[in-house]
């Protein structure tokens, strides 16, 4: 899954502006308005160019039409019975390994917001937390005790009886099973046949015994794709000896936030504006992103030859297009790595600074799907486990240029709402040859942004999401209910 990991920055310090964008940012995801508040700026890494709309009767009638859309989504949801109502009055426990804006937390607290709606009683326990609280983790607590999730310490006495009296315990990605041990000690066989494991990991080295030994003794896992689903059910039985539980695939869905703002023209177009000025592009100029956290696995270093192939191929065939420019979301100027100096230095070799922009990691996504007109998905080896800035992308109606591995082929399809292509060095070429495509083919690229857009709203939306975990929550509560009178028997 991609992670829109830490900090939001932004774009000036004109007061309309600010309060619209205020507006428009709390209409996001829970993890947008996190972000925004966390840090009020919103700059990219390359450029700092401050600036707002000069006219403000078109940030006010983007203020207002978003207004009128929650209102409008606020009215149609009260009129529609959720599909997890059956939650009501129930405790349940939401264990996760640390408490961060990366996907994994961000979609835990999505759940409990869910659970809360219903009228559930949620509570929420971290197992890893460092000594000294910071801002991240004041403000993610803070947000949730706003909306009724209570939270404590994971290793008190009150973990443990909440845990013993809790209808459903979810464990949050593989490495919440060192929790069971830690905490539980002597009570682990009382609540594991209420525990849903959550596990959003693709990586080899989550497959650790110390991690995961108690997962065939769980109600069940919920995993985000089928490809990530078999993955593990191979790597568990060949190289730790355990069998999985009985497993529930479960894509993610888009939130209604983040919808409301990919139908709404007039956000839209403010929002492009913005960002295309902080990058020094035309409104006419074509950008491919790839919106992810820089580092070899996400395949930003493999984009940028594909990218550079691609103006290679466009200036020796003398193809009349808008200049194309490259975009990598998820930067990290204080940190420097090794991998991004690279990618920097290759830009530099290859002079073509002026058409690379390098944007500091954020979790705003939501204005650069707008800026945009192609989403790049190059994570490589396995691919994503499921990858929901693609989900995403295609709510603004953009074409997916994407890896053939992980869950990315469980939500594009190949040809009808975006263009695959081989994972590794042999994929270069192919990529560069799918950029200048959809550069060239306007319509192409129109209509599959559009097809995109319509298979979001036929699999991809917050109810789509919550109907498939309230299939999945009815069964383990029923599993966990029998084996409950069983004990007592």
């Amino acid at each position: 899954m991609a992670k829109h990991a830490v900090a939001a920055v932004g774009w000036g310090h004109h007061y309309l502006q600010k309060r619209w964008l205020l507006a428009l940012i709390l209409m996001l995801s829970v993890s947008t308005v996190i972000a925004f508040f966390i840090r009020a700026a919103f700059d990219s890494c390359d450029r700092n160019v401050s600036g707002a709309v000069s006219d403000a009767n078109v940030i006010g009638s983007a203020r207002n039409a978003i207004q009128v859309a929650d209102k409008r989504a606020s009215q149609i949801a009260a009129a529609k019975p959720s599909p997890l109502s059956f939650m009501k009055s129930k405790i349940v426990l939401l264990v996760s390994h640390e408490l961060s804006l990366s996907g994994g937390p961000l979609l835990l607290m999505e759940l409990a917001f869910l659970l809360r709606s219903v009228g559930a009683e949620v509570y929420w326990t971290t197992f890893t937390k460092p000594s000294e609280t910071d801002d991240v983790i004041y403000s993610l607590e803070h947000k949730m005790l706003d909306r009724g999730v209570q939270v404590f310490s994971a290793k008190g006495k009150e973990a443990i009886n909440t845990a013993l009296r809790a209808d459903l315990v979810v464990l949050n990605t593989a490495v919440a099973g060192k929790w069971l041990d830690a905490v539980l000690k002597e009570d682990v066989h009382r609540v594991l046949p209420k525990v849903l494991w959550w596990i959003h990991e693709m990586r080899g080295h989550y497959f650790k015994l110390d991690y995961v030994k108690h997962l065939p003794f769980v109600a069940g896992a919920m995993i985000d794709s089928h490809m990530t689903a078999e993955y593990w059910k191979n790597r568990t039985r060949e190289r730790l000896k355990i069998k999985m539980p009985e497993t529930y695939v479960v894509h993610l869905g888009n939130s209604k936030e983040l919808m409301q703002v990919a139908e709404d023209s007039v956000a839209k177009r403010v929002l492009r504006e913005h960002v295309r000025e902080s990058l020094g592009v035309r409104n006419e100029d074509l950008l491919f992103a790839l919106i992810n956290s820089v580092s070899r696995g996400k395949g930003q270093d493999l984009f940028l030859r594909s990218f550079y192939e691609a103006l290679q191929l466009i200036k020796e065939k003398k193809m009349q297009v808008p200049p194309l420019h490259a975009v990598i979301v998820g930067s990290d100027m204080s940190a420097q790595t090794k991998f991004e100096t690279e990618l920097r230095d290759y830009v530099m070799l290859k002079k073509i600074q002026d058409r690379v922009h390098f944007v500091n990691k954020t979790l705003t996504v939501a204005p650069y799907l707008a800026a945009i007109d192609v989403l790049i998905q190059n994570s490589q080896a396995r691919g994503e486990c499921f990858g929901r800035i693609t989900i995403e992308a295609m709510a603004f109606q953009l074409p997916v240029l994407g890896t053939a591995a992980g869950g990315t082929t469980e939500i594009v399809v190949n040809g009808t709402t975006g263009l695959l292509h081989p994972v590794g060095k042999v994929g270069v070429t192919l990529l560069a040859k799918n950029i200048v495509k959809l550069a060239t083919h306007v319509e192409r690229r129109l209509t599959i942004g559009k097809r995109g857009y319509e298979r979001v709203k036929e699999r991809f939306l917050e109810q789509h999401m919550a109907e498939r975990i309230a299939g999945v929550l009815e069964e383990v509560l029923r599993k966990s209910k029998i084996k409950s009178s069983i004990h007592l028997d």
